[in-house]
């Protein structure tokens, strides 16, 4: 269900991105904003482990620096059926983790130092899970091409802006255009967070299956939530939705304002975690 929910949103990004590029760009407006952030995008892509773990200012460890971590690592990956990625320590005292990178033989695992002291081992293989779900899923492949399809509807605006609506007689009303090119952008990041949360909730599923412990990463959950309200974090908005829950608390939003978040509510994620383990 999971899946389909991500395969629906994605169609209606996309269809959202044609509609309006040959609306308000015209058929070369469309291609010119796509090609845009397609080549942003994909530079983010290629370069995302090195640029987030600068971020956080982690660093990456191997076997002799941090041994339980690496072999905890090393065991979980082997259950998910991964290539064992590099694994780095941020220097935080809030809980919190992250994984990156391209593709499971380019991927990275990133735990907080605060993450280590205050969860127990149940807890942290929960939460390594939860990450490595990340890369089995190719997630970052796919917030990728969401994120491409957004900034695709932006930059169609900038060039309606700049050199005019359509290609044709019949292009659009310069205030349908305006309106267009203010809310589209708007729906377009709607859009882009829904996928995002219904990846963490894949995440969370698959994490659970690989570590066996639903209720360990549910408890993790939220021990997670309380220490990102309590400890502040200093790290880029960008870099922050990697990480499993939002280590800016004050982006952690409830009711209507959720539909801007990179996260679900985590009442909701322990909820689901529960349900799993129920059955």
């Amino acid at each position: 269900m999971n899946n389909v929910k991500v395969f629906v949103l994605m169609a209606g990004l996309t269809g959202l991105v044609m509609a309006i590029g040959q609306l308000v760009g015209g058929g070369t407006g469309a291609i010119f904003g796509l090609l845009m952030a397609a080549g942003m995008n994909l530079f983010m892509y290629w370069g995302s482990s090195s640029m987030v773990l600068r971020s956080y200012n982690a660093q990456v460890v191997n076997a002799q620096q941090a041994p339980e971590l690496y072999a905890m690592v090393d065991r979980l990956r082997q259950r998910a059926g991964l290539p064992m990625p590099t694994v780095a320590i941020a220097p935080h005292d809030q809980p919190n983790a992250f994984a990156t990178g391209r593709n499971p033989e380019h991927s990275v695992v990133c735990v907080t130092e605060g993450l280590m002291r205050m969860m127990s081992k149940d807890e942290l293989e929960g939460v390594i899970a939860h990450e490595l779900a990340h890369i089995k899923n190719r997630d970052m492949l796919l917030q990728t091409i969401a994120a491409t399809m957004a900034g695709a509807i932006g930059n169609i605006a900038q060039f309606a802006m700049f050199f005019g609506g359509g290609d044709d007689e019949d292009s659009v009303n310069p205030v349908v255009a305006i309106a267009i090119m203010i809310i589209g952008p708007v729906i377009a990041m709607v859009i882009q967070f829904a996928i995002s949360r219904q990846r963490e909730f894949k995440a969370d599923a698959v994490g659970a299956e690989i570590s066996g412990r639903p209720l360990s990463l549910a408890s993790a959950l939220g021990r997670l939530e309380m220490g990102a309200r309590r400890i502040p974090m200093q790290v880029s908005p960008n870099a922050a939705p990697l990480a499993i829950v939002n280590p800016l608390a004050a982006f952690n939003m409830r009711g209507m304002s959720k539909w801007f978040s990179t996260h679900p509510p985590t009442e909701e994620r322990i909820a689901a975690l529960q349900s799993i383990a129920a059955a």
